[in-house]
C-alpha cells in the first residue's frame, strides 16, 4: 500500500490534489477558511474518483499557506519579545532601505510585536563570550509581566554565545503557558535585526501552524490517514512534528512546492527554466537550473524579514481572481486585491460583482461559457460581461471587450515585470531560458508573457493546474542548519570550524527521518573584506587555500569579477537531504482533432478558433495558433506565431514559429 501517494496543496482560491495509484488522479476543491476542511474535502474527492480507500494511502504530503497568511494578514499569535537591555527597538528601527525609493508616503509594515510587548533583560554577551550572566530571578519577575501566547527571545550575540539566551528561554518556558522561541535555535546567524525579526516571525506563526496541524491530524486520522509530512520553504519535506515547533520554516510552503514540481520539466538545451505559477490570488515566479530550484537566505514575507533557507520566489498580486480597478489618475490597475474563492470573480455566479482577470478571459473567449473549473464550477458569461461593462464605463475603455483587453494587458505587464526581476535583474538572460507555466491561470497567459520576454519555449505540464501538489510528491526531505563564525580566512582556526560543522551535522541528522540515507552538504557564506553581502560556496573540506579559490571562482561567476582582497568567513551551513522518489508522468491520448470551435479575440478581431481537449490529445499532436487547449485544471492559449505539440508525458510544448512575434 506504500505505492499509493497523495499530495495536497492549499492555494488562495483552490486546494489542489494529486493521487498516484495505478495512474494519476487529480482534484480541485475550494479553499476553506479552516484549511483542514478543504484538505479533507480534496482527499475525499480524489479518493472517490480513483476508487481508493483513504486508509490505503501510504504517502501523504501537504503544502500549506497557514504561516504565509498569518504573516500577510497579521493574524498570528499574540507575541512578546525579550531582548537585551537597550535593544527593544531593534525590531522597529530595522534597516534604512525603503520599499519605494522615491515614494515619500511609502510605509514599512508595522512590527509583529508592538513596543508595549517588548521586554528587556540585564545581560551582555559579545562575539568573544558572555560578559555579564543573566539574572534568572529577574527573568522570573519579568515573566509575571508578560501577557502573550508566544515569546521570542533574541539576545545580543546569542548566535555566538547562547548561554544567557538559553537560560532566559528555559525560565520563561517554565514560568509561562506560552510557546517560547530562542534565536540561537531559529537562526544562529549575525545581524541583529534580521535574526530578531526572523525569531519573532517564528514565534508569531508557530502556535498557528501547530494548531492547524493538530486539527488536520485529527480530521485525517478519522479517515484512516496518518498526519502528513509538510513542505518547507526550502523546497524540502519534513515531518509534521518538526514544523510544529518551527513554524517559520513553512512561510513559503505552498509556492515552494510548485517550483519543485516545475523542476521535473526543465528541458535540455536551455540554461534553465523560469517557473510561472499563476493561481487565483497571485503569481509566483522562480528559477530552476540543473534540475534544482534556486534558493535564497534573504527572503521576506509581507515585508517581514524571514532569513531561513527558502526557494527564491518573487510574488506579485496578479491572479485569476485579481480585481481590476481605476486609480485616482484614471489609470487601469489589476490587483493586488482579490475576489478570492468566495464570492470569487463575477463569472463564478456566487454573488461577486467586481471585474477580475478571469472575467476578462471569459469575455475574450479564452475561457468558454461551458468551461468547468474546479469542483464542477461553471461560468456565468453574462455576469462577466456585466462586470467588464461597469469597468469600461468607469475607465472609458469602450465596452466590455475593450475593458477585458485592457485588464489582460495590464495583468501581463505586471507579471512580466516580476519575471524580469527574477531573470534580467539577477544576471539571467530570459532568451536562454524556457518557461514552465502552471497554476489554474498560468497557461492562459504564458505565451503572451513569453512574447514580451523573448522566451522561445513554453512548457505546460500535464496536471499543470495542480503542479504544486505533484511537486510535493517529487520533493526530497531537506533540513538546514547555520551558525555564524566570523573572521578572515587566514585567521580562522580550521579545527574550530570543523568542530562547528560537526555540531551542525548532528543537528540536521537529528531532524532527519532516515539519517542513514541522508546526503550531507557543507557550505560557507564568504565575502571580500569590506563587502556587506555574502556568497554561499559549497565546500567538501575547510582548507583555506581551496576555500579561497572556490570563492574567487564563485564571485566571478555571480558578479563577473574577482578582487585581490582578503576573504572573510561569515556563516557555516550544513544541509541533510534524503532523496525522494520522482513520480513518473505518462500520457495516453485518444484524439488529434479539436472538439469544438469558438470565437476568440485575436488582436483587433474575433477569429473562430479550434478548441482541443487537453486530456484526450494524442502524443505528437501539433496545433498552430490561434488554438485553445482545455483541461481539467487549466486552459492553454496558443496565440498566432506559436505552435503547440503534445509529448509522451502529456506536456504541451509551445514553440515560437519562424521567429514570429
Amino acid at each position: 500500500m506504500d505505492g499509493i501517494r497523495l499530495g495536497v496543496d492549499v492555494g488562495g482560491t483552490f486546494t489542489d490534489v494529486v493521487l498516484l495509484a495505478d495512474g494519476m488522479t487529480t482534484a480541485k476543491v475550494p479553499t476553506t477558511a479552516d484549511q483542514s476542511k478543504g484538505v479533507l474535502a480534496g482527499v475525499e474527492a480524489a479518493c472517490e474518483a480513483a476508487g481508493v480507500d483513504p486508509a490505503d494511502i501510504g504517502v501523504f504530503r501537504h503544502g500549506t499557506t497557514v504561516a504565509t497568511n498569518a504573516l500577510l494578514e497579521g493574524d498570528g499569535a499574540t507575541t512578546a519579545l525579550v531582548t537585551t537591555e537597550g535593544f527593544r527597538d531593534v525590531l522597529a528601527i530595522g534597516r534604512q532601505d525603503r520599499p519605494a525609493l522615491y515614494d515619500i508616503d511609502a510605509e514599512e509594515p508595522a512590527p509583529l510585536v508592538p513596543r508595549e510587548r517588548r521586554y528587556e533583560v540585564d545581560e551582555r554577551a559579545t562575539v568573544d563570550g558572555v560578559e555579564r550572566p543573566v539574572d534568572e530571578e529577574g527573568v522570573r519577575d519579568l515573566a509575571r509581566e508578560v501577557e502573550a501566547d508566544s515569546v521570542a527571545v533574541s539576545l545580543l550575540h546569542a548566535y555566538a554565545h547562547p548561554d544567557n539566551e538559553r537560560r532566559v528561554a528555559d525560565v520563561l518556558a517554565a514560568e509561562l503557558d506560552a510557546t517560547v522561541v530562542a534565536s540561537h535555535e531559529t537562526l544562529a546567524a549575525f545581524r541583529e535585526y534580521e535574526r530578531t525579526a526572523t525569531t519573532v516571525a517564528d514565534a508569531y506563526v508557530t502556535p498557528v501552524i501547530a494548531d492547524y496541524l493538530g486539527r488536520l491530524g485529527e480530521r485525517v486520522h478519522d479517515r484512516g490517514l496518518s498526519a502528513p509530512r509538510v513542505m518547507q520553504s526550502n523546497g524540502g519535506i519534513a515531518e509534521a512534528e518538526t514544523v510544529r515547533h518551527n513554524g517559520v520554516q513553512t512561510a513559503l510552503s505552498g509556492p515552494a512546492a510548485g517550483v519543485v514540481g516545475a523542476a521535473l520539466f526543465e528541458p535540455e538545451g536551455r540554461d534553465g527554466a523560469v517557473t510561472f505559477d499563476m493561481g487565483g490570488t497571485s503569481s509566483d515566479v522562480g528559477l530552476v537550473r540543473d534540475g534544482d530550484v534556486e534558493r535564497t537566505t534573504e527572503g521576506a514575507v509581507g515585508g517581514h524579514p524571514v532569513r531561513v533557507p527558502m526557494v527564491d520566489i518573487e510574488t506579485v498580486g496578479a491572479g485569476g481572481g485579481s480585481v481590476a480597478w481605476v486609480d485616482e489618475g484614471g489609470a487601469l490597475r489589476v490587483g493586488p486585491q482579490s475576489a478570492g474563492a468566495d464570492p470569487g470573480p463575477a463569472c463564478y455566479g456566487r454573488g461577486g460583482t467586481e471585474p477580475t482577470v478571469t472575467d476578462a478571459a471569459l469575455v475574450l473567449g479564452y475561457l468558454g461559457p461551458d468551461t468547468e473549473l474546479g469542483d464542477g464550477l461553471t461560468l456565468d458569461a453574462d455576469a462577466a460581461e456585466d462586470a467588464m461593462a461597469g469597468l469600461a464605463e468607469t475607465a472609458g475603455l469602450g465596452g466590455p471587450v475593450g475593458a477585458a483587453e485592457g485588464v489582460y494587458r495590464v495583468a501581463n505587464a505586471t507579471m512580466a515585470r516580476t519575471i524580469r526581476e527574477v531573470t534580467v535583474e539577477r544576471g539571467h538572460d530570459p532568451r536562454r531560458l524556457a518557461m514552465v507555466a502552471f497554476g489554474g491561470a498560468g497557461p492562459m497567459h504564458a505565451a503572451a508573457l513569453a512574447d514580451r520576454l523573448d522566451v522561445e519555449t513554453v512548457l505546460v505540464p500535464r496536471a499543470n493546474g495542480v503542479l504544486s501538489a505533484l511537486g510535493l510528491l517529487a520533493a526530497d526531505e531537506r533540513h538546514d542548519a547555520v551558525r555564524t563564525v566570523g573572521g578572515r580566512l587566514g585567521e580562522v582556526d580550521p579545527a574550530t570550524v570543523e568542530s562547528r560543522y560537526d555540531g551542525l551535522r548532528e543537528r540536521v541528522l537529528a531532524e532527519t527521518s532516515a539519517p542513514e540515507a541522508a546526503v550531507l552538504t557543507r557550505g560557507a557564506d564568504l565575502r571580500y573584506v569590506g563587502q556587506s553581502h555574502e556568497l554561499t560556496v559549497e565546500l567538501e573540506a575547510f582548507e583555506p587555500p581551496a576555500v579561497r579559490n572556490a570563492f574567487h571562482a564563485a564571485h566571478e561567476r555571480a558578479r563577473d569579477y574577482r578582487l585581490d582582497e582578503p576573504v572573510e568567513v561569515v556563516t557555516l551551513r550544513v544541509t541533510a537531504t534524503v532523496p525522494g522518489d520522482r513520480p513518473a508522468v505518462s500520457h495516453q491520448g485518444r484524439s488529434s482533432d479539436p472538439v469544438t470551435h469558438r470565437p476568440v479575440r485575436v488582436g483587433e478581431e474575433w477569429r473562430e478558433t479550434p478548441v482541443y481537449d487537453r486530456d484526450r490529445a494524442t502524443v505528437g499532436l501539433e496545433a498552430e495558433g490561434p488554438a485553445v487547449f482545455e483541461g481539467a485544471e487549466s486552459t492553454v492559449v496558443v496565440p498566432p506565431g506559436w505552435e503547440g505539440t503534445v509529448d509522451g508525458r502529456g506536456t504541451l510544448r509551445l514553440e515560437r514559429v519562424g521567429g514570429q512575434r
